[in-house]
């Protein structure tokens, strides 16, 4: 790993991402289960609901996750600074932890709450590393 050790937070990042997909897919489809509903199925949106907090607490991240890698990878590959890639990578993955904590715990309002923000947040980390990828290929670092 020597081309891409000054990148270890980054890519640990990314496995501590997939990570928490794998352990939120099962939760999530027991909970699902235990409502009843068939394979594949979506339950009632209602943000009351324990189990459509869980549904949606894996299918946002499930959503955000290729953009994600795919910015972390472009950002390493680009020789993007290491210090500002392994920063919003670690970043990102910190607050999707708190964004499955607030999803699943139904902390604060549905919209326009901590949910929104921590997910807002997140976004701009993907979007710090868009910016990392644009100024490595073109104004050279």
């Amino acid at each position: 790993m020597t081309g891409f050790a000054e990148y270890g937070h980054a890519l640990v990042a990314i496995v501590g991402l997939a990570l928490l997909q794998l352990v939120l897919s099962p939760l999530s489809a027991i909970r699902k289960t235990q409502a009843g509903l068939a394979s594949g199925a979506q339950p009632v949106a209602d943000y009351s609901d324990s189990c459509y907090r869980w549904h949606r607490a894996y299918g946002n991240l499930t959503e955000s996750m290729a953009a994600f890698v795919g910015l972390t990878l472009a950002a390493i590959l680009a020789g993007g600074s290491p210090f500002w890639v392994n920063l919003f990578a670690s970043g990102f993955l910190l607050l999707r932890l708190v964004l499955a904590v607030v999803h699943i715990n139904g902390i604060g309002k549905p919209d326009m709450g901590l949910r929104s923000f921590t997910y807002v947040a997140g976004w701009l980390m993907c979007l710090g590393l868009a910016y990392l990828v644009v100024k490595a290929v073109f104004f050279n670092g």
